[in-house]
This record gives C-alpha cells, sequence and structure tokens, in this order.
C-alpha cells in the first residue's frame, strides 16, 4: 500500500531533515510544497529526493502567510497523486504509530482491511520551560521533554484519509478536518508530537515576525498567533507540564483547550 505524506514548508531548516527521516523511516511518501522558503530548508530537502521524497515544487509567498491557497493545493494533489492514502503534515509533527513495535504504514493498511478511511491524530504539545528554555538546536527531540496533551475540539487532526474518487476538503477547516461523503474515522486516536516552538527566540521568528493574510484574518484564521508579541511570550514551569518518558507513556487525560503561548 502506497501511503503519501503531503507537507508545506517555509523557512523549516530547523525541523525538515528530522521530518523527512521520520515520515520514510515509517514506510511513508513525502510531496514537498515549499513556499518560497529563504534558508537551507529546500537545499537539506532536495537530499532526500529518490530517497522517498517524490517531488518538491514552490508555491509563490505573496508577503504573508496564506494558508488555505496551499491547503487547496494538498487537495488537488491527493486528487492527482497516484497512493492509496494520503496525509496532511507540517514539519514540527511527528506522527506516530499506536504501537512502538509498528510503523505508520502499517498501522495504516490495518485501518484499512478494517474498512475505515480517515485517521484522527490526538496532539501532544511538546514546549520549552523556564527551567530548560533553549532546545534550539538539531538534537530537540531528545532533550525537550515536557509536554501538554492538547484538544480544542474532537476531532482536531482528522487529517489522513484514504484517496477517493472525488476530491476532499481539507482547506475549509484550516488543514485540520478532512471532509468527504462517507468517511469512517478509526476509532482510536493515533498519537503525534508537536513541537510548538523551541525557545523564546524561535517563537518569536516562528510566530511574532510572520505576517498573516488579512482575509483569513478575517475568517477567525490565525488571530491568536497575529496577536502574539515578544513581550507577552513567558515560559511554564515543567512543574505544570508533563514529563516526556516514550511514546508509549504519552497521558492524553485533561487536555488543554487552548496553547498557553497563544491563550
Amino acid at each position: 500500500m502506497r501511503i503519501v505524506a503531503i507537507l508545506a514548508t517555509f523557512n523549516e531548516e530547523r525541523f525538515i531533515r528530522g521530518c523527512l527521516e521520520h515520515l520514510l523511516r515509517h514506510g511513508l511518501e513525502v510531496y514537498l510544497i515549499d513556499n518560497d522558503s529563504q534558508d537551507r530548508t529546500v537545499a537539506i530537502a532536495e537530499r532526500y529526493l529518490q530517497r522517498g521524497l517524490l517531488g518538491i515544487e514552490t508555491f509563490p509567498r505573496a508577503g504573508t502567510f496564506e494558508s488555505r491557497p496551499m491547503l487547496a493545493r494538498k487537495e488537488q494533489l491527493a486528487d492527482e497523486l497516484d497512493a492509496d492514502w494520503f496525509m496532511h503534515v507540517d514539519p514540527d509533527e511527528i506522527r506516530l504509530p499506536r504501537r512502538a513495535d509498528r510503523t505508520l504504514a502499517q498501522e495504516f493498511a490495518e485501518a484499512d482491511e478494517r474498512g475505515f478511511n480517515a485517521i484522527n491524530f490526538q496532539e501532544y504539545t511538546f514546549v520549552p520551560t523556564r527551567e530548560s528554555p533553549d532546545h534550539d538546536h538539531p538534537d530537540y527531540e531528545r532533550t525537550m521533554r515536557s509536554y501538554y496533551p492538547f484538544l480544542p475540539s474532537f476531532p482536531h487532526r482528522l487529517n489522513a484519509w484514504k484517496k477517493q474518487a472525488r476530491r476532499v476538503d481539507l482547506a475549509s477547516s484550516g488543514g485540520h478536518r478532512v471532509q468527504f461523503a462517507g468517511l469512517r474515522m478509526h476509532p482510536d486516536s493515533f498519537p503525534m508530537r508537536h513541537y510548538l516552538y523551541l525557545s523564546v527566540a524561535h517563537a518569536i521568528r516562528k510566530h511574532v515576525d510572520k505576517s498573516f493574510s488579512p482575509a483569513e484574518l478575517a475568517l477567525g484564521w490565525h488571530r491568536a498567533r497575529a496577536a502574539l508579541r515578544a513581550e507577552k511570550i513567558v515560559l511554564q514551569s515543567e512543574r505544570e507540564l508533563r514529563r516526556y518518558t516514550g511514546d508509549h507513556a504519552l497521558d492524553p487525560a485533561n487536555p488543554l483547550k487552548k496553547h498557553p503561548l497563544l491563550a
């Protein structure tokens, strides 16, 4: 079974290598849409062409971050590419199988065999803390161990799906929930680690310094990020968070409905 992760990037040189290697190791192929990155994102990604990365295309950036056109492009690619399943993924996410002894590809194949055609992911958000504030380095997955479960509504990350005869709708939910006729969601949510930011300086680069599309702000999208100011970024204490000991022990109980950084 062929599974393609459709990945969009903008200045993601910190995350792109780890993201690609994780997806390829789990039996997926990847198609990359780059939104005019100004750093080494594309140069790093090019090393994976012919190694599971199917292609890299440039999506022009009109001065602001605008997600809806890129999501529409992902819908189009899912309609055109030859694959059995697709997954919408961002470079700061690590999608995981439910069991450590299985790959994502094996889990998707089992879901398919059981008649399900969509998979939801439970998000676990990893953040720096006052006690350990800087993880802006290649080894961030090993050093950044504090997290909280995040679930503003259910399903929140319903964005892996089986190829459909007609084009799916991914854009109207901002990429969070795919929609199509006859959707049958797997009853178990698969885990997902999300590295929201790696340090205060990284949060400023990633969120504060970003300009957002006025049209999407008018829709209610991105408002918390657009309102974020550098002086308002306050790191949580490790005592307020959960300690990561392994993917098998991620705790979904009492999830937050808002990211403290963006509340």
